[in-house]
């Protein structure tokens, strides 16, 4: 174990560190290529930064609307009978939008039911089984230019309905109810 704690500690400074190492070994000016990466990254920044307010200023709307709790009541007698905690499904629409403000309800979950409570277990194996479907979308599209997703978002949508139940069950499968 203390070795794991180890590595844990040194591990970003042996990645950058070898990183360095690697370049001076191929003979590349590191430091050129950092500030040029950094630059190119600036540009994507500014690029992306009327998405990302757009899309934040969508949420804060969303949220303080009380749209996200309509929404929620909504699908709430859709799921009744599948023994869902209906408290899970306002961050289960959130975080397809943003990753900050589902966590934000968490963290509401957390002080409410506790984290080791299930539904407290259940959000967090449902975060790391879903993704910012929206935010996503906008940012790396609006960065690489595509106007045509195709069938992105359908799959997107797809794959977090799926990450949602395998979270629910995987929590009933480890933890019980």
């Amino acid at each position: 174990m203390a070795f794991i704690v180890w590595l844990s500690d040194w591990m970003i400074p042996i990645i950058i560190f070898g990183i360095i190492i690697y370049g001076l070994i191929k003979n590349v000016n590191v430091y050129e290529a950092f500030i040029e990466g950094a630059a190119d990254g600036l540009k994507v920044v500014i690029d992306i930064l009327p998405t990302l307010i757009g899309l934040m200023m969508a949420v804060g709307m969303l949220r303080s609307s009380g749209a996200l709790t309509g929404i929620s009541n909504l699908i709430k007698p859709f799921i009744s009978w599948t023994k869902f905690p209906s408290e899970v499904v306002p961050i289960a629409l959130m975080r397809t939008f943003s990753s900050s403000a589902a966590t934000g309800l968490i963290l509401d979950i957390f002080k409410n039911y506790g984290p080791d409570s299930f539904i407290g277990r259940l959000v967090s194996i449902m975060f790391g089984c879903t993704e910012t479907i929206f935010y996503t979308l906008s940012v790396y599209f609006m960065t690489v230019k595509i106007k045509n997703s195709r069938y992105t978002l359908a799959g997107a949508l797809l794959a977090t309905f799926v990450g949602i139940i395998a979270s629910y069950y995987l929590a009933l499968w480890i933890f019980g109810v």
